[in-house]
């Protein structure tokens, strides 16, 4: 029998593949809030937050033809019933996973947390054989240490689903990817939000990209550089008191949420490497320091990405099959989801030459002319061999493209290949287009 501890994306892409291989495979799953196979992405994380995100969408764009006088209302939201639908959309989702993993062959058991010790495998707190054991039990929020953290209302990413009631103001703690696409959404909502970042918001994102994120959020008061030192008040959320140039300030609110990142869920095991942020080390294979044990997916630590943690999960199924297959990190695509899907993969090096043009106008930016926010298409490429090394994309299929992209450019693709590349018309997407015409910039400007 084969063990897999955790049915999140890692998890349960590798017992299925393990499954259908012919292998006994145990899939267990702790009983407990997630309600469900499915891990943080469809319980706390991207699906949620897609949830969330379409309804902020539509009420932007509403409010836009609103303005022009298109239409003659702008939908009102109710929040707690956003919620209790988000759950039930959820639920039914973590059913079709259920029976489409049970389906595979794989023996789906909700039980007490399963633990290793080594090379000894625990399902509850019972000794179990196995003949191999893979370790995917995810990430939580990182809790920073903050006086009056855990006073009720302060809120992180896994208990935010228990909001009801819509703030009026909300604090969010953290710079990052989390940060930006919950102020977003609250925003949108009609929520006042401020954010405090202890250093540079976004601060690893393409300029372009983040010109674009600052522009979507343009009703978020952005802080930073700025320290938070306490979160105020009893029996609920009071304020939060923050340092600003060496002087301690204080900002009232209804809710803080903490978007400080997440950290490996790995208080489970126990005899097995580490490394300094508590994650599983493992190598290439996905292979501990304990032979036949091995771990995927965000127990093994960043970048804490849901098609990453998928893939992860194929490689170590693959070497427990005897299929040598290694893990490549090379080219990973993400993205930001705000008004647009800001998307990127790789952000060229040295050698690199860039070029930007804003998006095209077509589906889901056609109105956004106006406004002129179309997105962006940019490209980083060897000015020589026209080798691409970067892509930036914002717009209604940035991701999608993002991916494509990233999937050519583990590939070696060049601009110059792009030449006979016939597109669908309307798209958003300007990257093919910017392709063709750096192959015929490149080319004129680096010919012998």
């Amino acid at each position: 029998m084969i063990v897999v501890l955790g049915g999140g994306p890692a998890g349960r892409i590798a017992s299925i593949r393990l499954a259908t291989a012919g292998k006994n495979v145990t899939l267990v799953e702790p009983k407990g809030k997630m309600r469900g196979i499915g891990g943080q992405c469809l319980h706390f994380g991207c699906m949620p937050v897609c949830a969330l995100n379409d309804i902020a969408r539509i009420l932007n764009t509403t409010r836009r033809f609103h303005e022009s006088g298109v239409t003659d209302a702008i939908p009102v939201l109710n929040f707690s019933r956003v919620m209790d639908e988000t759950l039930t959309v959820q639920q039914k989702i973590a059913g079709i996973l259920d029976e489409e993993t049970r389906n595979a062959g794989v023996n789906v058991v909700y039980s007490l947390p399963g633990k290793v010790n080594g090379a000894q495998v625990f399902i509850g707190e019972d000794p179990v054989e196995s003949e191999a054991t893979i370790i995917a039990t995810g990430s939580r929020p990182y809790i920073p240490d903050i006086p009056g953290v855990t006073i009720p209302g302060v809120l992180t990413p896994h208990s935010l689903w228990d909001l009801r009631d819509l703030p009026k103001n909300l604090v969010i703690i953290g710079g990052g990817v989390i940060a930006a696409e919950f102020a977003y959404i609250f925003s949108s909502f009609g929520c006042k939000v401020t954010i405090f970042s202890r250093s540079g918001f976004l601060k690893k994102l393409d300029r372009h990209l983040r010109a674009i994120a600052f522009k979507e959020l343009a009703g978020v008061d952005i802080q930073e550089g700025v320290g938070v030192t306490s979160i105020t008040g009893t029996t609920r959320v009071k304020g939060v008191r923050y340092d600003i140039e060496g002087k301690e300030a204080e900002i009232l609110c209804d809710n803080v949420l903490l978007a400080t990142g997440l950290i490996p869920n790995a208080g489970m095991a126990s005899g097995i490497e580490k490394g300094p942020c508590g994650e599983i080390v493992v190598n290439d294979r996905m292979q501990t320091n304990v032979p036949g044990i091995y771990a995927c997916g965000d127990v093994t630590g960043a970048p804490f990405l849901t098609p990453v943690a998928r893939h992860q999960g194929i490689v170590a199924a693959d070497n427990i099959l005897g299929k040598e297959r290694h893990m490549d990190y090379s080219r990973i695509p993400q993205a930001i989801y705000l008004g647009h899907e800001l998307a990127y993969c790789g952000c060229g090096d040295s050698k690199s030459a860039s070029l930007a043009i804003p998006g095209p106008a077509g589906p889901g930016t056609y109105w956004s002319v106006p406004y002129n926010d179309t997105g962006l298409a940019k490209i980083f490429a060897d000015p020589v061999s026209g080798e691409i090394s970067g892509i930036c994309a914002a717009g209604p299929s940035g991701g999608i493209i993002a991916g494509y992209l990233a999937f050519l450019m583990q590939r070696n693709i060049s601009v110059h290949d792009f030449e006979d590349f016939i597109e669908v018309h309307p798209s958003t997407d300007g990257i093919y287009g910017l392709a063709k015409y750096s192959s015929e910039f490149f080319r004129k400007h680096n010919r012998p």
